[in-house]
């Protein structure tokens, strides 16, 4: 098949590339060519957001599936429904768990407990401050499947990805954030009531949205591996690999650490494994991502 990445060229991004190439597809990248595309990979250059400029860089071209990593906003998705109406048969949207962080449940949640036709979007809010648009993560994500369910000329589908575990090019730095107060014995902040919450490896949500390519499923779909982890399982792990003690420093109100939860949005994989995909447990790989990220240097 003819497959689009939009975005791509970081972390699981990039092993979501190799895949499909290994598996035979012909790929192609669209970013604003900030880096290069993979050796044999062919690049598209445009800003995404510049409906014009896609416009003109994809005149002529049309795909079977296009990835878009980096739809974060109603706007883009608007765009993107334009766009590749008439460009592709199925649109697979990497969304996240923040889709649900209204939610408190005492259970895993699943896809029907965010109802997208009740999701009002606001494509006048500043999606285009990068301070605005890092504080409303979750809800830019949300507008923007809600775009997508309001009607495509396309078939679509959201993996609303959990949080992602693995790797040395992991960016984010928040297991950095634990290793450092583990080797030092500093607090680390945590809710009185700190929940678990549900993870994924890296390796294994670029094999997933492989999967999701090359399947003919529609609609939102929630992704991460069997078993939630708390922020003790993580630290603990942590420790183990650089030494030092983790002292946890409950809080009421403020800051906690990144993987600390004060609400319950933990998700249901169900759907997914109903659909044929088999998912490994978070515990059986989480050495390995720790290991991967942080290394063992004390």
């Amino acid at each position: 098949m003819d497959v689009l990445v939009i975005g791509g060229n970081r972390y699981f991004g990039k092993r979501l590339i190799a895949l499909l190439r290994e598996s035979g597809h012909r790929i192609t990248v669209l970013n604003r060519g900030s880096s290069a595309a993979p050796e044999g990979i062919e690049q598209l250059v445009a800003d995404r957001d510049d409906e014009a400029a896609l416009e003109s860089v994809l005149a002529g071209r049309s795909f079977d599936v296009v990835v878009d990593q980096v739809c974060y906003t109603p706007r883009q998705a608007e765009i993107a429904r334009r766009v590749f109406g008439t460009r592709t048969g199925r649109y697979v949207m990497t969304s996240t768990v923040e889709v649900y962080e209204y939610e408190d449940s005492p259970v895993p949640v699943a896809e029907a407990a965010l109802d997208l036709a009740t999701v009002a979007v606001d494509t006048g809010l500043p999606w285009e401050d990068p301070e605005f648009l890092e504080a409303h993560y979750g809800e830019g994500k949300r507008q923007a499947e809600a775009v997508f369910a309001a009607g495509t000329p396309f078939a679509w589908t959201s993996v609303r990805v959990a949080h992602v575990l693995g790797g040395a090019d992991d960016f984010t730095g928040r297991l950095d954030h634990y290793a450092r107060r583990i080797r030092a014995g500093e607090p680390i902040a945590v809710p009185v009531v700190n929940h678990p919450a549900t993870y994924v490896y890296v390796e294994e949500i670029a094999a997933f949205l492989a999967w999701a390519v090359e399947a003919d499923f529609t609609g939102p779909v929630n992704a991460h591996s069997h078993g939630p982890l708390t922020t003790a399982d993580i630290c603990a792990e942590i420790e183990r690999l650089v030494g030092g003690r983790t002292v946890f420093q409950e809080v009421e109100v403020g800051e906690v650490s990144p993987f600390s939860f004060t609400r319950s949005y933990g998700m249901d994989n169900s759907r997914a494994v109903s659909l044929g995909y088999a998912f490994g447990d978070s515990g059986a790989w989480l050495p390995k991502a720790v290991a991967e990220t942080i290394g063992g240097a004390r």
